[in-house]
């Protein structure tokens, strides 16, 4: 199994042995422990961390192990987020201290009801204003990030919410540009300005 982690512009793809999944239940089992204690999560102290907030924080340590190049914890702790959040593709990690804020991924949206579950074509009717659109406009089309040598930003699909990866691309300037026309055609979108 795969889990795609973000960090910044960043992005990480690690694959977790299915045998893993299951051998290091023992180690996932402690970790859980250790958490029934409640933790400190960033300025928060949360007494009983909820599914989320464990992922949040094994996310955490995930980031920790990333920064020390731990390639059996960077395993470890992958193969606890894909264990405990079936349905999980990937994880988007904060890095401003607020463990809180770091975000799990989804290839069709499993843990946020949305308003309309069903979306319709024509539920996108709201036009969002310009300064609303450009905000979650930004937050549709990533920042381009380097993947080797190639350069690659993602889209989020309104409909599913789930991310699709650009092509590789040869030059950094060459990204920026296809995804500025990603984000104006998000943009556009967003306003009414197309269809």
């Amino acid at each position: 199994m795969k889990l795609n982690v973000f960090v910044d512009e960043r992005q990480y793809a690690v694959d977790v042995p299915p045998t893993m999944m299951l051998e290091a239940e023992e180690f996932f089992a402690k970790i859980d422990r250790d958490m029934d204690h409640g933790w400190q999560m960033g300025p928060e102290f949360i007494e009983n961390p909820d599914k989320i907030q464990r992922c949040q924080i094994v996310a955490n340590k995930l980031l920790t192990s990333l920064s020390g190049a731990n390639e059996t914890m960077i395993m470890l702790m992958a193969a606890y987020i894909l264990k405990r959040l079936p349905g999980v593709t990937g994880v988007r990690i904060d890095t401003a201290g607020e463990m809180l804020h770091t975000e799990m991924v989804y290839d069709k949206p499993i843990e946020r009801p949305t308003p309309s579950a069903v979306p319709e074509p024509t539920s996108r009717a709201r036009k969002l204003g310009k300064l609303e659109a450009m905000e979650q406009a930004g937050k549709d089309v990533t920042k381009v990030y380097q993947v080797g040598k190639s350069y690659r930003f993602a889209v989020r699909e309104p409909r599913t919410g789930e991310w699709l990866e650009s092509g590789p691309m040869e030059s950094e300037k060459e990204a920026y540009e296809k995804r500025m026309h990603a984000y104006k055609r998000r943009l556009d979108e967003l306003t009414g300005q197309s269809g």
